[in-house]
This record gives C-alpha cells, structure tokens and sequence, in this order.
C-alpha cells in the first residue's frame, strides 16, 4: 500500500503513514510560534495553570503545592491525548515555553491574589475558559491525526476535562465532570460546532472561535441558569 508521497508501506501497517502525519503536523504546530493550535495550546495551558494554582489556594497547599497543581491541570488533558495518539515527544517536554507559562501564570495568580481577594467565581471561570480552549485544539490535533469524527469529539473532550479532573482529585473535590451541571457536554457540544461549521464551509479561524464560543457559553450557561442533564435514578 503507498501513502500519499508515493513511499510503499508493509502489509499490515496501514495505521503508520497517519501515525508518521500526526508527528509531523505535531512538529510543525510547535515550531511555529504563530500558528493558531500552538496559540489555543498556550493560551489553555496559561488558564488552566490559573485555574490549578487558585485550587491549590483553597487546599492550603504551599508554593510547589501551587505549582505542581497548576501544572497537573494545565497539561493533564493534553498528555493523555499525546499518549493515546501516540505522540511524542510529548508536547510539553518538546517545548520548554509550556513549562515557562505554567511557572509564571501560577506565581502571577498567588502574586494577585497576595493583594487583591479573587473574584468568587474566578475557579469556573477560568476552568470554563481552559475547557474551551483545550476542548478544540485537542479537536484539531486529533483531526491532523486523521481520526473520524467521534474520535475526534472524544480526544477534544479528553483534553478539556483531564486536567480539571486530575486538578479536583488532587485538592480532594469531586470532579466537575462528575457533578449533574453540564461540563463535558459542553465540550462535546462545542466540538460539534466547530466541526459542523467546518463541513458547511466556514474558514476554519471562524469556526475555531464558533467552537470555542459554544464551549464557553454551555458552561456560563450551566453556571448561571442551572442547566443540568437528565439525571438517571434506580429506585432503592
């Protein structure tokens, strides 16, 4: 069986030439600085470290407490889609400009809040922002790999959700993904969107922020009005 480029592969390795795209587009997305998923990548992992190092505040937790916590939630998600697809090097440990965001947002976050108290709903804010962010471009990696389109929606929701499950288990809290508002359906959701805009034409910047916006507003909306998922109950 040939690829694309003309190379024969061996019978049984079908699976190699969109492992072999995956890296390379891996590759290219972290040696430019100025393409959109490396922007999304960067952008998520700075909210997510905001919103693990506040997490870590409210367990008490000391300076490397904070630090190791934001660093859980910032690139939990976005590593165990790495090892699935297999990826590698993993993102973070390819590129030290994660390490350096994940070190200054967390010590940004326990620098304002040394003088000004938080904002109450700081943590779900910032988690909804970094599922959002996290939720499509972990989308987009999984669409440079090839995947169809369930596969797709289920790497991008991985990538949201992880690190905020690894974040709530470490400061002894139940997970969001597993209380009754919507949390991962909004990742599922505005997945959907962005690649629905996709197939109907619309550059795919515009669907980025389409997808991104759907994410965000699903939870805002969860947040504020309630929204919650039919809960299923078996009588005792």
């Amino acid at each position: 069986m040939s690829d694309d480029d003309g190379n024969t592969a061996e019978p049984g390795t079908s699976s190699a030439p969109d492992s072999s795209a995956a890296r390379a587009t891996s590759r290219q997305s972290r040696g430019n600085g100025l393409s959109l998923l490396y922007v999304l990548d960067l952008i998520g992992v700075a909210v997510f470290a905001v919103s693990g190092a506040l997490a870590a505040g409210r367990a008490g937790l000391d300076l490397l407490g904070v630090i190791v916590l934001a660093s859980l939630t910032a690139i939990g998600g976005g590593t165990l889609r790495d090892l699935l697809l297999n990826r590698h090097p993993i993102f973070w440990l390819h590129d030290a400009r994660y390490a350096w965001v994940i070190v200054g947002s967390a010590l940004a976050t326990v620098a304002y809040v040394h003088f000004h108290p938080p904002p109450l709903h700081a943590l779900l804010v910032a988690d909804a922002f970094g599922l959002a962010l996290f939720a499509i471009s972990g989308a987009q990696v999984a669409e440079a790999a090839r995947l169809p389109a369930v596969s797709i929606v289920l790497m991008g929701t991985l990538t949201g959700s992880g690190g905020g499950v690894l974040r709530d288990v470490m400061s002894a809290r139940v997970p969001l993904i597993l209380r009754s508002d919507i949390y991962a359906s909004a990742a599922i959701g505005g997945i959907g969107v962005y690649l629905l805009a996709q197939r109907l034409g619309v550059p795919r910047g515009a669907a980025v922020a389409l997808g991104i916006a759907s994410v965000v507003a699903l939870r805002f909306g969860a947040l504020a009005f309630g929204w919650q998922l039919p809960v299923f109950r078996v009588a005792a």
